[in-house]
C-alpha cells in the first residue's frame, strides 16, 4: 500500500507499506532512504532494496511530487464534488403515550452532505444514552443523506433535554430543545371541552326545567284535569253559577256533566 496527503498548511507526507497475513511486512522510511523490517523473513527483501540506492531514491520521488502531483490534481478536477457540503435539515417531534404518560421525542436530519455526521442526545449539556434510539445513516435519492435518533423522558424533565447535531455543513453545532408534544394538548383540549360542553348541557337543563315551573304556576288551567281534580272543577263551575243558569247548564246537553255521562 502506497499513498501521499497534502494537509492545508500545505505539508506533504507520503507511505509506502507492504503486509502479509494482517501484519505488517516491510515500510519504506522516505527520511532515510532505507526499508524497515519489522518481520524478520523480510529482512531479505530489505537487503536486497536497500542495496539499490537509486531504487529507494525514486520512491522518494515518486511520494513527495508525483503522488502529490496527481492528488492535486484530482482536487482540482473533482473540487465542486469533493468540497461540497449541504447542512442538515433537523427537526425535533414528540408524542405523549397513552399507557405511562411517558413521552417519546425524534430528532429527525434530512439532506446532509457529506455523510459523516455527530448526532446525540444531550441531558444536562452532557451526553445521554439511556432509553435512546438510532437509525442509520441512510442515502437519498439526490445524493444527500438522512437519519433519526430516539429518546423516551418523563415529561417533567423535558426542559433538560437537547437533541445535539454536528456537521460539516453547519457554522457551528445545534441543541435543539424537546417542545411539548402536540397530542398531549390535543387530550388536554378534548378534556376541557368535554367539562365545558357537559357543565352548558347541565346548565341548559336546569334552565329549560325551571322555566317549565314558572308556567305551570302562572297558567295551571291550561293544564289538563283528570280524575277527582275534574271533579272538584265541574262542582265549583255549577256552585258559583246564579240559580237561573244553574237549572239551564244543568239541562244543557253541552254541560261538562252531560258531556261526560254521554261518553
Amino acid at each position: 500500500m502506497s499513498g501521499c496527503e497534502l494537509y492545508a498548511d500545505r505539508t506533504k507526507e507520503g507511505f509506502d507499506m507492504y503486509g502479509y497475513d494482517g501484519r505488517t511486512f516491510i515500510t519504506f522510511d522516505k527520511e532515510t532512504l532505507t526499508w524497515v523490517a519489522p518481520d524478520p523473513q523480510a529482512q531479505i527483501t530489505q537487503w536486497k532494496w536497500d542495496a539499490i540506492p537509486g531504487r529507494n531514491q525514486g520512491r522518494k520521488a515518486y511520494l513527495e511530487e508525483t503522488c502529490i502531483g496527481w492528488l492535486e490534481k484530482y482536487l482540482f478536477y473533482g473540487n465542486e464534488t469533493l468540497q461540497r457540503t449541504e447542512p442538515p435539515g433537523v427537526t425535533v417531534r414528540g408524542k405523549t403515550e397513552v399507557e405511562d404518560g411517558m413521552e417519546t421525542h425524534v430528532c429527525r436530519l434530512d439532506g446532509f452532505y457529506p455523510r459523516e455526521i455527530d448526532a446525540f442526545w444531550t441531558r444536562d449539556r452532557l451526553v445521554w444514552l439511556q432509553d435512546t434510539l438510532h437509525g442509520s445513516v441512510a442515502p437519498n435519492a439526490d445524493g444527500t443523506y438522512h437519519y433519526w435518533l430516539s429518546i423516551r423522558i418523563d415529561p417533567k424533565e423535558r426542559g433538560r433535554y437537547q437533541c445535539h447535531v454536528k456537521h460539516d455543513g453547519l457554522q457551528e453545532p445545534l441543541d435543539l430543545a424537546l417542545k411539548e408534544p402536540t397530542n398531549s394538548k390535543s387530550n388536554r383540549e378534548l378534556i376541557i371541552g368535554c367539562v365545558v360542553g357537559g357543565f352548558v348541557l347541565v346548565l341548559v337543563v336546569f334552565v329549560v326545567s325551571k322555566k317549565c315551573r314558572i308556567i305551570e304556576k302562572r297558567h295551571p288551567s291550561s293544564l289538563p284535569l283528570k280524575g277527582l281534580d275534574q271533579r272538584a272543577a265541574e262542582k265549583d263551575f255549577h256552585e258559583n253559577l246564579p240559580p237561573r243558569a244553574a237549572a239551564v247548564a244543568a239541562a244543557s246537553p253541552n254541560s261538562p256533566r252531560s258531556i261526560r255521562e254521554a261518553s
